[in-house]
């Protein structure tokens, strides 16, 4: 759609080999998509940070430029653009399922849209301390709650965010808060999820998350930044979805 005579191909690599493989790319390369734990390992590695990524303390994307190496979040953007096309445009209160830096990129997106009280549910609650610290930065109250215990102020969220990859979820919940609370579920292989395919008020899949953290790849594989749109870029989305149907 983009007329670049570019290839984009999976390498798997593990985070020893990380430094060796980026170090040793030539000219050739644009850039790089990690997934995690490579988010995390690639921090060091980094000559330049876009904000979002110290804040965050994940890398998803990384340019390879003559002034060095770049690193960017576009997980954030792609949260943000989700519950947006799914008609979700401001949040106050939300319970993250999971403590891990998919969890930071999602506190950081709920906190762009208006999000002031969230409760993080996580299987070691000693990780999540670091989102407690976040939040704060954030202006977000964030409370840390074992795997399994529900908030006991029966609050219906506005939104339940599960971080969990791959539907990995044993998490109940009540139905007047599947029928009136948004629900973001990560996964999307398999789909749908047992959370999701529970689920009578909205769902935001993993796909949706996918396609909109990949626009802003794109973004910065072409213009060198997360913010500036693609030529057609809504003929570049629909090209996605299709990818993926």
């Amino acid at each position: 759609m983009l007329g670049l005579d570019w290839t984009y191909d999976a390498v798997e690599c593990v985070g020893p080999e990380l430094a060796e493989f980026v170090q040793t790319r030539d000219a050739s390369w644009r850039g790089l998509s990690l997934t995690m734990p490579l988010k995390r390992d690639v921090l060091p590695l980094l000559d330049w940070r876009h904000p979002l990524v110290d804040r965050v303390g994940a890398a998803n994307t990384v340019l390879m430029t003559n002034d060095g190496i770049r690193g960017f979040n576009t997980d954030v953007m792609g949260a943000v653009r989700s519950f947006r096309e799914a008609g979700v445009s401001t949040l106050d209160d939300v319970h993250i399922l999971g403590a891990g830096a998919t969890a930071s990129s999602m506190l950081v997106a709920v906190a762009e849209l208006g999000a002031s009280r969230v409760v993080v549910s996580a299987r070691t609650p000693a990780k999540a301390q670091e989102l407690v610290t976040l939040g704060a930065s954030l202006g977000v109250d964030v409370i840390v709650r074992a795997w399994g215990i529900q908030d006991r102020s029966l609050r219906a969220p506005d939104a339940i965010i599960s971080t969990l990859p791959g539907g990995e979820n044993d998490m109940v919940f009540p139905e007047p808060i599947r029928d009136s609370s948004a629900l973001f579920d990560i996964a999307y292989d398999p789909w749908p999820s047992a959370l999701a395919a529970s689920w009578s008020g909205t769902v935001i899949s993993g796909f949706d998350l996918l396609i909109n953290q990949a626009v802003g790849q794109v973004r910065v594989f072409v213009n060198g930044d997360p913010e500036a749109e693609l030529p057609g870029e809504a003929a570049v989305v629909d090209a996605m979805r299709a990818a993926i149907a």
